[in-house]
């Protein structure tokens, strides 16, 4: 599987998921993940996508002031995030991989057409409480079936009306922890061998390489442009995985 081709494509996916991570903030397990699954699969998309993830969000969680605010917040979500994921990659494991990859090119569709149509999803308010646990199950179970976060995790985490640095963080802390519940959910299946854990730390470095040209260049483009190409490309890239897995 792992042929010089298809390593030439996983470094070029994850520069270019890089770059888009650099731009505009975020991106990098969305499309990596949309580009690998329709190529090498979707249980390998997922697995490729730990390493490059996990560093990527790291500094992003740490880098800010929020860090114990956000865990007295958002402890509980988190915790249901990482039971859910081990649910969710039981289901991985077992069912019809056509069946999940329709399913997370619905999940693209949705979270492209929101972002490029700017509703906003309603705040929680006073039922923030006992949402936590139930978004985060929610949360945690389609990652760990579908490998993607968006739909509901980054929605609601948006929908919190938190300010600006402090939702950069809450996304670095939560893609941290969902991604490193992830690795131990597939580990515990069976879903993960040496030679894509050994090919997920080698795109690391194209990652981190396309980040830097992002960031960058954050400045010389109109940002707001770019999130609707971006998004764009998602949708279309969203409907071609549904229909692909529907028709299959």
């Amino acid at each position: 599987m792992w042929s010089p081709e298809n390593l030439f494509l996983v470094g070029i996916v994850f520069l270019f998921a890089g770059f888009v991570k650099g731009t505009v903030g975020l991106g990098l397990p969305t499309v990596s993940l949309a580009l690998l699954a329709t190529t090498v699969g979707l249980q390998p998309a997922i697995a490729l996508l730990l390493f490059p993830s996990i560093t990527t969000n790291i500094w992003q969680s740490l880098a800010g002031p929020h860090l114990k605010t956000l865990l007295r917040r958002l402890w509980l979500f988190l915790a249901c995030v990482c039971f859910g994921t081990w649910i969710g990659a039981g289901v991985l494991a077992t069912v019809n991989s056509a069946i999940l990859m329709a399913i997370l090119g619905v999940i693209l569709v949705i979270y492209a057409t929101i972002s490029l149509t700017l509703y906003q999803v309603p705040p929680p308010g006073h039922f923030e409480k006992p949402l936590n646990p139930i978004m985060g199950l929610a949360s945690g179970f389609m990652t760990g079936m579908t490998g993607s976060f968006v739909v509901p995790g980054s929605l609601y985490l948006q929908a919190l009306k938190m300010p600006r640095d402090m939702l950069i963080q809450s996304l670095g802390m939560s893609f941290t922890t969902v991604t490193i519940a992830l690795g131990f959910s597939m580990g515990g299946f069976g879903l993960l061998d040496a030679d894509v854990l050994g090919v997920s730390a080698m795109a690391v470095l194209p990652a981190l390489a396309g980040m830097t040209v992002g960031i960058r260049i954050r400045n010389r483009l109109p940002e707001e442009k770019f999130r609707k190409v971006f998004f764009l490309a998602l949708l279309i890239l969203g409907i071609y995985i549904s229909l692909r897995a529907f028709l299959s």
